[in-house]
C-alpha cells in the first residue's frame, strides 16, 4: 500500500479526531445503569430516555444502558416499554462523572417478552442490533462497517421460501448468478462471490456453497459488506452473509401454522412451536417443521423438500445458558442440469418453458444435517463468554447435465454425468466480549478463537450421451421420447471415497484463527476507534493439487463517530487472505490471495428510529487471484494467476417505517470491477477488462402498506421492483460474444390480517418478461442460461396460536 492510499484511509480518522477533540472542551457527564423486571430478571430492549433532552437508548441483553455526553443538570429519567406504564426517576448529572441508576419495571419477564414481541412486529423492517453470532456487542449504528439485516417480517411479506428465492433484493449491490437452480445460493457482492455463514460459522462446503437454506427455520439474515476480520480472514474481501436460525424466545407458548399454494403445483406447509418444557422456565424449546412439493414452469422439473429443526435451550442459572440445535434438510429434485438452456446463436433463443430434461432421469437426492452446541456465560455485567461447536454432514446422489455439442442449427448431444457428493465440516469457536474503562477511555473488548475442518468429496467422472451424431436433440423442434442411447446407468460399486480420490474430486481445508479487538471510546464514547488483528493459519487442497499452507496476520482499523444520537460516520480498513489450490499449466507456484477493503460511510436513524439510511463508498483490492485458464479444453482444469483486480462503488440502503403503516426497503448500488494488473505471461486477459459477475447499476424497492384503522383495517398492499443495468456474465467471455441485457421485474400483491390470521397473495414478474442470467462457453462455442419463472403467484395463509 502506498503513501497516498494510507492518507486516503486515515484522513477521515484525523478529521474525526479533530472534530471530537473540539467537542471535548464542553464538560459533560454520563448516565449508566441496569433495568430489571418485576421478578428481578435483566430487561432487554427497554427504551431509556432523558425527557428534557429527548436523548434515548435501548438496554442490551443484560438490561444495561448508557447515555453519554449529557450536560450537567437535574433530569427526569424514564424507562418504558410501549404498551406498558413507564418507570421514572430523578437524577443529577455532574461533569466528568458517571451517574449510576438502577430501575425496576412493573412488568414480569414473561410480560416484558410479550410486549417486546408485539412492538418488534410493529417496527417490522428495521433492526437496531445484530445477532450475537456476529460477535460485535454494539448497536448497528455504532459499528464501523456496512452491515444490512433482512428481518423475518420482510421475508414473510415477500413470501420468500428459500435463501435463493429473492432475498438479495433487500440488500444493495447483491446479485445471484445462475448455478444449478435452487440447489445452491451463489451471491455476488462488491465484485465477487461472498461467503455463506450459518449462526456464525462458515458453511461453504465447496466452490458452489451450502445447500440453500429453507426459510421455515430462519429468523433473519445478516449481510456484512467487505472483509470481516472479526469473523474470519480466510474468506473473500467482498463480504459474507450470515443466516441466523430461530431460537426459543422464553414465552410460555407461541406457535404458528402456515400453508402456501402457488403456481406450478407449489404446495407448502410449515409449523413453528415455541415454548417452555419446564414450569420454572429453565428448559425451553423451538420446533420448526416444513414439507413442500414443487414443480416448475419447465416440464419434468421438480424440487420436493422437507425440513426438521428442533432447538433445546437450558438456563443453568441467570448467568449461563446452553443451547442445542439440529437441522435436517432433505431434497429430492430433478437432474440439476435441467435448469440450463443452450444455443449457439445467443440468449433466449427458446421459450422460457423449454427444457432439455427427460422424465426418465433419476432424481438427485440430498440430505443436509447440521448440529450446534452453544454455551453463553455472563461472567459479570461487563463480561460474557461464548463457546460454540458445530457439525455439518451433507450427502448427495444424483446427476447433472451438460451438452457434448451444440451447433448453429440447434442440434445438441445431451450428456448426463454422475454427481455424487459428500461433505463433512467441524467447527469450534470461543470468544469473549467485555467492557471496561481506563480513565476516561471506554473499551469494548473482543477476543476469539475459531477452528474448522472441511472435507468435500465428489464423483463427476462418469458421463453418458443421451443422443448421437445424426440423431441429435433439436432445441427448436424438441422431442421428449426415450433417448437413442438410453438412460445412463452409473457404476456405484466402489465407495464415493475411492471414486473421488481416484478422479481428483476432493477438497480439503483446515484452519485456525485468533482474533483480538479493542474498540476505544473517547469523549463519552462519541468517538470510537477500533484497533484489531487476526492471525489465521490455513491448509487447503483441491482437485488433486497438493495442499497449500499459509498463515498471516491481518489488521483491522476502524473509526466511528456519533455526530448526534441518530447519526454516525465511519471509516474502515480491513484485510483478508485466502490460500488457493489449483494447477498452473507451466508448473508455477500458487500464492495465497490477499485483499483489503477501504470504506467510508454514514448511518442515520430518522423519525425517532423508525427508519434508517446507510450510505457507503468502498474500494477493494485483490491480489494473486486464481481464475480458470480461458484456453482450457473441455477436459482441462488449469488455472492462471490473474494479477490484481479492483472493485469500487457506492451503496445506499433505506429501510423501516416511513409513515404510519408504510414499511419499505429501497437500495441502490453502483459497482465497477475490473482488472488493474496482469501477471507475467497472461495474454488472454488485459488491464481494464471487466471482472465477470456484477451489474454496474443495481436498484431495488419493496413497499408494504397496511391500513391501521377504519373499515379497511387489516388490509394491505405490497409492491416491489428490481432493476439492473449493464449486467455482466459470471464467467470470462470471448471477444465478440454477447453480454446480458438489462433486467427489470415488478412484483406486487395484497394482504389481510385480523387477530391471529394473516393472508398474503403476491404476483411475481407481473410484466411476464423473459428474465435470465447466463454466459458463454468458449470451448463449446455456445451460450447457456437459466430463465426465471414467467408470471406466477403465491397465496399464503398463516394462523398464530
Amino acid at each position: 500500500m502506498n503513501r497516498n492510499q494510507l492518507f486516503r484511509i486515515f484522513r477521515p480518522i484525523l478529521l474525526l479526531f479533530i472534530s471530537f477533540a473540539a467537542m471535548a472542551t464542553d464538560k459533560t457527564g454520563s448516565v449508566k445503569g441496569i433495568i430489571t423486571t418485576a421478578d428481578n430478571k435483566p430487561a432487554e430492549n427497554v427504551i431509556v430516555t432523558i425527557k428534557a433532552l429527548k436523548k434515548t437508548t435501548i438496554t442490551d441483553a443484560d438490561g444495561v444502558f448508557s447515555l453519554n455526553r449529557i450536560a450537567p443538570g437535574h433530569y427526569e429519567l424514564i424507562a418504558h416499554v410501549i404498551g406498558a406504564s413507564p418507570v421514572t426517576k430523578m437524577i443529577d448529572v455532574t461533569a466528568d462523572e458517571i451517574t449510576t441508576v438502577d430501575m425496576q419495571l412493573k412488568l414480569s419477564e414473561k410480560q416484558l417478552l410479550n410486549e417486546v414481541v408485539i412492538q418488534s412486529a410493529k417496527n417490522r423492517y428495521k433492526v437496531d442490533k445484530i445477532s450475537s453470532s456476529l460477535r460485535l456487542n454494539e448497536p448497528l449504528i455504532e459499528i464501523s462497517q456496512n452491515i444490512q439485516v433482512v428481518p423475518a417480517a420482510v421475508l414473510t411479506d415477500q413470501q420468500v421460501i428459500s435463501m435463493s428465492d429473492g432475498v438479495i433484493r433487500n440488500v444493495s449491490g447483491a446479485t445471484r448468478l445462475e448455478h444449478w437452480g435452487d440447489m445452491y445460493t451463489r451471491i455476488n457482492m462488491r465484485g465477487s462471490q461472498i461467503a455463506a455463514f450459518r449462526n456464525g460459522v462458515n458453511a461453504v462446503n465447496s466452490a458452489w456453497g451450502p445447500l440453500t437454506e429453507d426459510m421455515s427455520f430462519v429468523d433473519h439474515i445478516e449481510f456484512v459488506k467487505g472483509p470481516a476480520g472479526f469473523m474470519m480472514s480466510n474468506g473473500d474481501p467482498s463480504g459474507m452473509y450470515n443466516v441466523v436460525t430461530k431460537k426459543p424466545t422464553g414465552n410460555s407458548f407461541n406457535g404458528s401454522a402456515g400453508f402456501t399454494y402457488g403456481s406450478f403445483d407449489l404446495y407448502r406447509a410449515t409449523l413453528d412451536l415455541d415454548g417452555k418444557l419446564s414450569k420454572d422456565g429453565k428448559l425451553l424449546y423451538r420446533l420448526n417443521l416444513m414439507d413442500q412439493t414443487r414443480n416448475s414452469f419447465r416440464a419434468y422439473e421438480y424440487n420436493d423438500r422437507f425440513s426438521i429443526a428442533p432447538v433445546i435451550a437450558y438456563k443453568v442459572n441467570d448467568a449461563t445458558t446452553i443451547t442445542l440445535e439440529y437441522t435436517l434438510q432433505h431434497a429430492k429434485m430433478s437432474n440439476v442440469g435441467s435448469y440450463y438452456v443452450y444455443s449457439a446463436k445467443g440468449y433466449a433463443e427458446t421459450p422460457p418453458e423449454f427444457t432439455t430434461a427427460l422424465p426418465g432421469l433419476d432424481p438427485t437426492v440430498i440430505n443436509d444435517h447440521s448440529a450446534f452446541f452453544n454455551l453463553q456465560h455472563k461472567i459479570n455485567k461487563n463480561w460474557k463468554l461464548t463457546a460454540q461447536a458445530a457439525y455439518f454432514s451433507y450427502t448427495q446422489q444424483g446427476s447433472s447435465m451438460w451438452p457434448s455439442s451444440v451447433d448453429s442449427n440447434g442440434n445438441m448431444i445431451r450428456n448426463v454425468s454422475i454427481w455424487d457428493a459428500s461433505s463433512t465440516m467441524k467447527f469450534g469457536q470461543a470468544y469473549l466480549n467485555g467492557d471496561l474503562n481506563t480513565g476516561k477511555v471506554h473499551h469494548r473488548i473482543l477476543a476469539g478463537l475459531d477452528m474448522g475442518t472441511k472435507n468435500y468429496l465428489a464423483d463427476w467422472s462418469q458421463g453418458h450421451d443421451l443422443d448421437s451424431v445424426g440423431a441429435e436433440f433439436n432445441i427448436y423442434h424438441p422431442v421428449y421420447t426415450n433417448p437413442v442411447n438410453g438412460y445412463p446407468v452409473f457404476d456405484r460399486s466402489k465407495s464415493l471415497v475411492e471414486r473421488a480420490n481416484s478422479t481428483g474430486g476432493v477438497i480439503d481445508q483446515r484452519y485456525s484463527g485468533i482474533y483480538l479487538q479493542d474498540e476505544l471510546g473517547f469523549f463519552d464514547n462519541a468517538l470510537r476507534v477500533t484497533l484489531a488483528g487476526r492471525y489465521t493459519s490455513v491448509s487447503q487442497s483441491a482437485y488433486g493439487a497438493p495442499a497449500k499452507m499459509a498463515d498471516r496476520i491481518t489488521p483491522r482499523i476502524g473509526v466511528s463517530g456519533s455526530i448526534n444520537k441518530s447519526t454516525s460516520v465511519y471509516a474502515l480498513y480491513d484485510q483478508a487472505f485466502v490460500p488457493q489450490a489449483g494447477i498452473i499449466r507451466n508448473g508455477g507456484t500458487v500464492k495465497p490471495l490477499t485483499g483489503n477493503n477501504m470504506e467510508i460511510g454514514i448511518k442515520k436513524d430518522w423519525m425517532d428510529g423508525r427508519w434508517n439510511t446507510t450510505a457507503s463508498i468502498y474500494r477493494i483490492l485483490k491480489n494473486n487471484e486464481l481464475t480458470a485458464d480461458p484456453s482450457n479444453a473441455a477436459s482441462e482444469s488449469y488455472s492462471i494467476v490473474l494479477g490484481q483486480k479492483t472493485a469500487q462503488g457506492v451503496e445506499l440502503d433505506v429501510r423501516g417505517e416511513i409513515v404510519s403503516g408504510l414499511n419499505l426497503v429501497v437500495n441502490y448500488a453502483y459497482t465497477d470491477s475490473k482488472v488493474t494488473d496482469v501477471a507475467d505471461g497472461i495474454t488472454a486477459i488485459k488491464v481494464g477488462d471487466r471482472i465477470p459477475g456484477f451489474a454496474r447499476h443495481n436498484a431495488n424497492a419493496w413497499l408494504s402498506y397496511k391500513v391501521k384503522s377504519g373499515f379497511l383495517r387489516g388490509f394491505g398492499v405490497n409492491a416491489g421492483c428490481s432493476y439492473m443495468v449493464d449486467r455482466d456474465t459470471w464467467t470470462w467471455g470471448t471477444n465478440g460474444t454477447l453480454n446480458l441485457p438489462d433486467y427489470f421485474r415488478i412484483d406486487g400483491g395484497l394482504t389481510w390480517e385480523q387477530n391471529k390470521v394473516k393472508v398474503t397473495a403476491n404476483v411475481f414478474n407481473i410484466l411476464n418478461d423473459y428474465l435470465y442470467t447466463g454466459s458463454y462457453y468458449g470451448y463449446g462455442k455456445f451460450y447457456y442460461w437459466q430463465a426465471e419463472a414467467p408470471r406466477n403467484y403465491r397465496l399464503s395463509i398463516s394462523y398464530r396460536f
